[in-house]
């Protein structure tokens, strides 16, 4: 059996945070979890080769946006996947095949993401287009 995904899931409000993180844990997969962008770049420095992909709001209290976290991110791992999450994208200095999940979401689309990168992440490295 293959090892379980890993993701990073970086978002400030605590509520969001448990819900996403308990809909990944449900499929299985192994959740890191950080609430500012420099906390982010902390666990990608000290476990960034242990993480499948990156779900991150944009705005994120502190110096360190989501648009940088997932940079960062990308320059560890070139073909993983990256979801943003935000009520806009303005601004957007994203990753190339990223997607955006729009604020406020349903619970179910959170879940249909989750159920893709299970199935993307098991056959083949994903990268959606964004």
């Amino acid at each position: 059996m293959p090892p379980a995904q890993c993701v990073l899931i970086v978002e400030d409000s605590y509520l969001l945070l448990e819900i996403i993180a308990s809909l990944c844990e449900t499929q299985g997969i192994r959740v890191i979890e950080a609430s500012t962008g420099e906390a982010a770049l902390t666990l990608l420095r000290a476990r960034g080769h242990e993480i499948d992909w990156l779900f991150t709001d944009i705005h994120l209290p502190g110096l360190i946006d989501g648009w940088t976290v997932a940079h960062a991110f990308r320059a560890i791992h070139a073909d993983r996947p990256v979801v943003y999450t935000s009520t806009d994208s303005s601004g957007g200095r994203g990753v190339p095949g990223s997607l955006f999940l729009r604020k406020p979401f349903q619970v179910e689309a959170v879940n249909r993401l989750v159920r893709m990168m299970v199935d993307g992440l098991s056959d083949a490295p994903l990268c959606a287009a964004g």
